[in-house]
């Protein structure tokens, strides 16, 4: 018999058995990958959040559950990502563009071996915010959290920017 909770490997969120469609791109469970889909949905649904911290949340999410297929180009810009945002004070609807000139103008990514401790927060504090305001909050702090684990590799992610 099937566990009644599921631990998703990228973040370690346990969370009820889910039968979530997923694809396994990020080293996530399909529980996981559900919760993260109503917070995208959410902020699809919100100009004002979509503009304030959809960048974060998609390079948080990205970045906490790197493994499996997810490649090293993929990996890097999404720190990159934070990087602007969080470092450099890049707004958010900025950071695209800015991630797309770069990733036609490097040739190789490198490898970053994902931190054992991927970041204290998860996508579900986001999912349990009530409002607008509480949800830019959260998902701040996730990002925060998630680019604090990448540590050892800020000087190169830097340097890549």
């Amino acid at each position: 018999m099937a566990p009644a909770r599921v631990e998703c490997p990228g973040c370690g969120l346990e969370l009820p058995r889910n039968p979530y469609p997923y694809d396994g791109y990020y080293l996530a469970s399909q529980e996981c990958w559900s919760v993260y889909n109503e917070v995208l949905a959410r902020e699809y649904q919100n100009a004002v959040l979509f503009g304030r911290v959809h960048q974060l949340t998609v390079d948080a999410y990205a970045v906490q559950h790197a493994g499996g297929p997810h490649p090293d180009k993929s990996v890097c810009v999404h720190l990159i990502g934070l990087y602007l945002v969080l470092e450099r004070d890049v707004p958010p609807p900025l950071v695209p563009r800015r991630l797309q000139r770069l990733a036609s103008r490097v040739a190789a990514w490198p490898h970053f071996t994902p931190p054992e401790d991927r970041g204290r927060l998860t996508v579900l504090g986001v999912a349990q915010t009530t409002s607008p305001e509480e949800h830019v909050r959260q998902s701040r702090a996730w990002a925060e959290s998630v680019w604090r684990a990448w540590a050892p590799h800020h000087s190169v992610i830097a340097a890549l920017a």
